[in-house]
């Protein structure tokens, strides 16, 4: 049986609330009132802060289910009459949900390096290797990331070897805010090392700046903006693990050919003659083979017609024995116009289906009749 409810009602839950909707409820809340987005709200957020601070704590929530929050502040938290524990404020229990925390610690990953190179589309249907040069940090090798010869660097005692200091900010009365900034005695290396005893290669830096080749090995079947990524490859720093080098495609545009996913699109213009009667037109495809694409006679190619050319298109990522499609767009040329007589007209009428009668209205006045010929634009 829970003796009072303060602290429960403070966060909008009920006594027999689990820790997950503690927890959801304290985030909505901690955002909703937050100094930094209502400065009025500095108590009630600290309220908040304070009752999520006992309930998350199983121990703590305990004690003040059995005697209520006076028994929190005769010490059933450990931490005094401020009922905030080990936190030195409330401003430390949101940094810990909404990632202000990690700002007293130093990166454990250094930060990842992104290239763009430009790669052609017979690139991605071939394979292909490029060798990159580029500009990186590397642990100094001569004193292993020291920056010093062996035991000469000396803790900084303005961060205690942190590499940070910490000061206090008072946000409104009774409330203040952790700052965390780096040392500038040791420019957050959290030692000093006196000028003699500094590496000679380095001068102190503890790395060097290295020329780096990278072999890119482009797969047949990758796509445009696909990432290649070389793990670890990133800057080198002491203490930290290097991150990334993440290599992205950029594909130039191809003068003929198209990629729609797996397969390959194309345009074809063909002549009035060839829809008619039949062609043969050579392509050459993206590795450097002739494919003759033909239509019989009397295999008629209307403007617009679409033909599929099965196992001609890309070649799968990592499957590259499978292809997709080359698929081919017809447009047709119609001749000039007066590109016959008129005696070769007729002539050429004969092959083609009648014209259909013209349709005249039942009833029609011979001078209201208008005889309208077709013009070109």
């Amino acid at each position: 049986m829970v003796k009072e409810t303060g602290f429960y009602d403070t966060l909008g839950v009920k006594p027999n609330a689990t820790p997950d909707e503690l927890k959801r409820a304290y985030r909505k809340l901690a955002l909703k009132y937050h100094p930094d987005k209502n400065p009025t709200e500095g108590e009630k957020f600290k309220q908040i802060s304070q009752a999520y601070e006992v309930l998350s704590d199983a121990k703590k929530r305990e004690v003040y289910d059995r005697g209520g929050e006076k028994a929190i502040k005769e010490g059933g938290t450990g931490g005094g009459g401020g009922g905030c524990g080990n936190f030195a404020s409330p401003m430390d229990i949101f940094d810990l949900f909404f990632g202000g925390g990690s700002r007293m610690h130093r990166e454990r990953k250094g930060k990842n390096i992104v290239h763009q190179i430009s790669v052609t589309l017979e690139d991605l249907y071939n394979g292909a290797t490029r060798k990159l040069a580029l500009q990186k940090n590397t642990i100094c090798e001569r004193c292993e990331g020291r920056g010093s010869r062996k035991g000469a660097a000396q803790i900084c005692m303005s961060c205690h070897g942190t590499g940070m200091q910490v000061r206090m900010h008072q946000l409104v009365p009774g409330m203040v805010q952790q700052v965390s900034t780096v040392c500038h005695n040791c420019q957050g290396q959290g030692q000093r090392i006196s000028h003699k005893d500094r590496c000679k290669t380095c001068v102190g830096r503890k790395i060097m700046r290295q020329k780096k080749i990278l072999e890119v090995h482009i797969d047949k079947g990758m796509r445009d903006g696909q990432k290649i990524v070389f793990h670890g490859e990133g800057d080198q720093e002491p203490g930290i693990e290097p991150g990334d080098i993440i290599i992205v495609l950029d594909q130039r545009e191809h003068s003929c050919f198209t990629r729609k996913g797996e397969d390959l699109v194309m345009s074809i213009e063909l002549q009035l003659v060839e829809a008619l009667c039949g062609f043969k037109k050579p392509v050459q495809t993206l590795d450097s083979r002739n494919l003759l694409i033909t239509s019989h006679p009397g295999e008629l190619i209307k403007p617009g017609d679409t033909k599929c050319v099965l196992n001609e298109g890309m070649p799968m990522y990592r499957r590259p024995f499978e292809k997709g499609r080359l698929i081919i767009n017809f447009t047709v040329v119609f001749p000039k116009a007066n590109f016959l007589s008129k005696d070769r007209l007729k002539d050429l009428e004969r092959f083609f289906p009648e014209k259909p009668d013209a349709e005249q209205p039942d009833s029609m006045d011979d001078d209201l009749y208008i005889y309208a010929d077709l013009g070109g634009l």
